[in-house]
């Protein structure tokens, strides 16, 4: 970005903005078409008042796409909603959007309208008595920049959870902030799911009761009851979430979430059709489906696989998710968990060619969450323990998951299989001396992570 402005005196000026443009967002490794389809799924069918910005981080896409006239078009139709539906601080409200006007007029070359939004967050900061000409501390712009860094994925969610954070300091009880950190700690909390530590359940119990007419937020709030094994209780929310119209395919797609972890497999794959209805070309639901058929799968190989039906339900459980992992990476080509679910299952089919060729596409993605690396470290790691009969190879990757010091529920199952790995291993030959001593590794790094538990 800084070779487009060398030599321009707007440089400075507009890097003191704050909007997308300086918020640190990633652009060379987005998945844009997906991250544009989300953002247009939000705009059309989650119903909240709370994320004001998102016509805003639609424009900075659209930017992103080389789509200019487009971004300009997204940005009037946020200064639309503001002047709507907070008359009241619409110039607080507009400063972000302003900010990126400025930018995609200069990136356009035409400089005078880039002045002219420069100069209306120039009067609004003077007005607010701000100390920098061109930028302004204000809790409201901290809370957009929140939800931005939410929808651009997990590796920004701890930023995200610091923005909100901020600005509750100053507005503790605004439902907007409240709900804007109770998403965010939830979406960190999935990365230690089931642990009683989870931090999130408090801020989305305040959350729904803030605002109990948001549905998205009660879902998830029923989601993490059950992952803290009250699981009656979120019934009764997510029974709730569902009773209403609003935020239709987020509603159905988490429902579907609840029911497939309690088991109920065949109500979770109603809700997840009658969601593909209206989002069909959602990864995400997708994957959801296959998980689904894949949970089928497994319970027909615990129960009824030597059976002749259960042998022919086995095969169409296999097809069905493997159709739908497939339709997941098709429409989310960098999505993580349903390459690792496709090789998984073409590694249940007996197909291991495929089944390695998608793992060592996922193992050669660049720039992963942590959480993701450990993921796939650990699959393939099963997949070579489990399937290709190498403990060598497996030992390899969970070893190297385990290189990734992040805290996470996957770096739990790493020690695990590491540690059940090598007591067979050296049950068979106790003269293995190179995996003697890893029982004492395993033994540390999980006293190092009860710390870094007990710390949260």
């Amino acid at each position: 970005m800084s070779e487009m402005f060398e030599g321009s005196p707007s440089r400075d000026v507009l890097l003191q903005l704050r909007c997308h443009f300086t918020w640190d967002l990633s652009r060379g490794d987005l998945d844009l078409p997906d991250l544009e389809n989300r953002i247009v799924q939000e705009i059309e069918f989650l119903d909240t008042k709370f994320n004001v910005g998102i016509h805003s981080t639609l424009a900075y896409v659209k930017h992103l796409k080389r789509q200019n006239e487009e971004a300009l078009e997204s940005l009037r139709k946020a200064e639309e909603l503001i002047q709507r539906d907070h008359t009241e601080q619409a110039e607080i409200q507009s400063l972000v959007a302003w900010g990126n006007y400025a930018w995609i007029y200069y990136h356009m070359g035409r400089l005078p309208e880039a002045q002219t939004y420069l100069d209306k967050v120039e009067a609004s900061c003077k007005k607010l008595s701000s100390p920098s000409r061109y930028s302004v501390e204000l809790p409201e712009i901290d809370c957009e920049e929140g939800w931005a860094l939410l929808k651009f994925g997990g590796r920004y969610y701890e930023r995200a959870k610091v923005c909100f954070q901020k600005a509750l300091q100053l507005k503790p009880d605004n439902p907007a902030f409240v709900t804007g950190f109770a998403i965010a700690v939830y979406r960190l909390d999935e990365f230690f799911r089931g642990d009683p530590r989870s931090v999130s359940l408090e801020p989305l119990r305040q959350a729904v009761m803030l605002h109990p007419e948001d549905t998205y937020i009660k879902a998830l709030l029923a989601l993490k009851l059950q992952d803290q094994n009250q699981e009656e209780e979120g019934e009764r929310y997510m029974q709730e979430a569902l009773s209403a119209m609003s935020s239709r395919p987020y509603v159905l797609r988490y429902a579907a979430k609840f029911y497939r972890i309690k088991g109920s497999l065949e109500k979770a794959l109603q809700f997840l059709k009658s969601a593909l209805q209206i989002t069909p070309l959602s990864a995400v639901l997708h994957h959801q489906m296959a998980l689904c058929y894949r949970d089928q799968m497994l319970l027909i190989k615990r129960t009824t696989i030597n059976q002749f039906q259960g042998r022919q339900r086995f095969g169409r459980m296999i097809k069905s998710a493997l159709f739908h992992f497939k339709k997941a990476v098709e429409y989310k080509p960098g999505f993580v968990l349903a390459y690792i679910g496709l090789a998984n299952m073409y590694a249940e089919a007996g197909d291991y060619v495929n089944a390695e060729e998608n793992f060592q596409r996922i193992l050669h993605m660049e720039q992963l969450e942590d959480v993701r690396k450990q993921e796939i470290h650990f699959h393939y790691g099963r997949f070579q323990e489990l399937h290709r009969r190498s403990e060598t190879n497996a030992l390899t990757h969970y070893l190297e998951g385990l290189k990734v010091k992040k805290e996470t529920y996957v770096r739990q199952l790493l020690l695990v299989a590491v540690e059940k790995l090598v007591v067979r291993q050296l049950r068979r030959n106790r003269d293995n001396v190179e995996n003697l001593f890893l029982p004492d590794f395993v033994h540390e790094e999980s006293e190092k992570s009860k710390n870094c538990e007990a710390q949260r």
